[in-house]
């Protein structure tokens, strides 16, 4: 009985022990400066919204965030790097629908497991896909799109200047049974190039890539991918209400650090990016760059990533999208 009791106590002097180096260790977090990994070149998108964000946690933590662009893979290098760090909150990763739902469908070799080798800390960014054509295509709207298709199958052609917008296109096709032609480019440039010249008649893009040429009046939008319409661009109807219910699918950021990061750290980080994304100027410098300021917790976010990981990764399967 004595033995059982001297344990008893010895095990419950430990969890206290445990418990109180958890809490001085969450205390002294950060004691000094935080990586945060960029799958992507700078000036890219994904780049300047990281940036951004570090600039303004970067005084909620008291120690600066520096952003580490590690592009290369199609994201896959940088996500590696923060995959096999150390679980201690001083290496970060803002991931995006491509490292964390996308490239496991895409890739045969990857190196880390999207969902088993992170732990989600916030969703930071939503960036909507816009579908356009020139002013002299006839189509004033996604089912005159669909109409046209039907009517002349394959004569549509669509320019698809990344893989995210060559998934929108195939769910677009798969959902209202719609033939278009999808045309891939390497850029942005290219391709509003050709639809404004004629080459093709329709592309898809980001949000920030097409609303200057929209705004301008030398391209007319036919459909935004959010599941509402968008702030960004709240005359633009929405796919689902263009006759496809439901449908929504956009591209976004997130932050992650690596698996086992204690709970506590994931904490004061997302409480920092929380706050961030609250402040009116960083909200308003968001919007001009073409992102939906994001929102949740680490568990809304780590249920967000199941459900994108099996709807991208089940329309990339089914339409055969491979990048090795």
């Amino acid at each position: 009985m004595k033995l059982l009791q001297r344990c008893l106590t010895m095990a419950l002097l430990g969890a206290a022990t445990l418990a109180a180096s958890g809490a001085v260790f969450a205390q002294a977090y950060p004691n000094h400066p935080i990586r945060l990994v960029v799958p992507y070149p700078p000036g890219q998108g994904t780049d300047v919204l990281a940036r951004l964000l570090a600039e303004r946690a970067s005084s909620g933590l008291g120690q600066q965030i520096v952003v580490d662009n590690r592009p290369g893979a199609g994201a896959n290098i940088g996500s590696d790097i923060v995959a096999k760090s150390a679980p201690d909150g001083y290496t970060l990763l803002m991931g995006t629908n491509a490292t964390h739902a996308m490239n496991a469908a895409m890739y045969s070799n990857l190196t880390f497991d999207p969902i088993k080798d992170f732990s989600p800390i916030m969703l930071v960014g939503i960036l909507p896909m816009v579908l356009t054509s020139s002013n002299g295509f006839p189509a004033n709207n996604l089912k005159d799109v669909v109409a046209m298709a039907r009517a002349k199958p394959d004569t549509l052609n669509v320019g698809l200047p990344s893989t995210t917008a060559r998934v929108l296109l195939e769910m677009i096709k798969a959902n209202d049974n719609a033939p278009l032609f999808g045309v891939a480019y390497k850029g942005s440039g290219a391709v509003l190039t050709d639809m404004v010249g004629g080459q093709v008649q329709m592309m898809i893009d980001t949000v920030p890539a097409v609303l200057p040429q929209v705004s301008a009046g030398k391209i007319k939008a036919l459909a935004i991918s959010t599941g509402q319409r968008s702030e960004l661009a709240p005359n633009i109807p929405t796919i689902a209400e263009s006759g496809m219910p439901g449908f929504e699918l956009v591209a976004w950021n997130a932050m992650f650090a690596p698996a086992k990061t204690p709970p506590e750290i994931i904490k004061r980080l997302h409480d920092e990016m929380a706050k961030a994304l609250l402040d009116p100027e960083v909200k308003a410098r968001l919007l001009k760059l073409g992102f939906e300021p994001g929102k949740g917790t680490p568990e809304s976010l780590a249920a967000f990533v199941q459900s994108e990981s099996a709807r991208w990764g089940g329309a990339i399967r089914k339409a055969g999208i491979k990048a090795d």
